[in-house]
């Protein structure tokens, strides 16, 4: 099989994927998305790949939960989170892909030990100060940057403050629409954009709404715990792959 048919076919996956995890069905979903589309990318590359389809993403999330948000957690959050993407990108532009495929790695094992350690995480009693939301958004800054998988330090962050669930998804919604935003021109000063790769797959866009619709449905039947540990188990997998390659 050519490399560019093996591309094919993990970016419709990915595309796919994304709109299942935006319909409902959970960012563990959607954090397989960089680390999959690197299997067969640079890490450069799939990031820069990923960004716009990832914004296309956050306008059917956004206007899922319009209005629902907590503001004041955003603001917060917000200029840690314009610093750390402003170290990511120095990072990206001066590491060797080596060395970012073990860091993205690295971010993904992260992620894992999250999602094992979130029940935990819930039954903390926990005083809040300002200074943790500066640093959730720096490092949330940080891997949303190299990796698109900032939600664990923001998950984190919101889970100690106790908001209802729909609260906390449409938060997380419109904070990750702002920040990749940001990103963009980060992104360009990066030279991360391969326009005539992403116009490649530009047909492949309307399985983003199709992801979503289905991610809805799915959401009601399938047995999301069973469901979120398959997803944890995979990305452990390709994150260890990344680290080994």
């Amino acid at each position: 099989m050519s490399l560019q048919v093996e591309f094919l076919i993990v970016a419709v996956l990915v595309i796919y994927g994304i709109g299942l995890s935006k319909g409902g069905l959970g960012g563990t979903l959607g954090a397989l998305a960089t680390p999959t589309m690197a299997l067969v990318l640079s890490p450069q590359d799939a990031i820069g790949l990923l960004l716009p389809i990832l914004m296309i993403a956050d306008v059917f999330a956004v206007a899922w939960h319009w209005k629902k948000w907590e503001s004041k957690h955003i603001l917060l959050l917000l200029p840690g989170a314009i610093a750390g993407i402003t170290i990511g990108t120095f990072f990206i532009t001066n590491a060797p892909t080596h060395a970012l495929r073990l860091a993205l790695g690295v971010i993904v094992i992260l992620f894992v030990a999250y999602r094992l350690a979130e029940k935990q995480i819930k039954k903390m009693v926990y005083r809040p100060r300002a200074w943790h939301g500066i640093l959730a958004g720096i490092v949330t800054g940080f891997s949303s940057a190299l990796a698109h998988t900032g939600g664990p330090p923001f998950s984190m962050y919101l889970l100690l403050q106790n908001l209802q669930p729909r609260q906390f998804a449409a938060t997380s919604a419109l904070f990750f629409a702002i920040v990749n935003w940001i990103k963009v021109p980060y992104y360009f000063y990066a030279n991360l954009f391969d326009w005539g790769r992403l116009l490649s797959i530009v047909w492949m866009l309307p399985l983003l709404p199709l992801g979503v619709w289905h991610g809805r449905r799915l959401s009601e039947t399938v047995d999301k715990q069973t469901f979120e540990r398959l997803i944890t188990v995979l990305l452990a997998i390709a994150a260890l792959y990344l680290i080994a390659g």
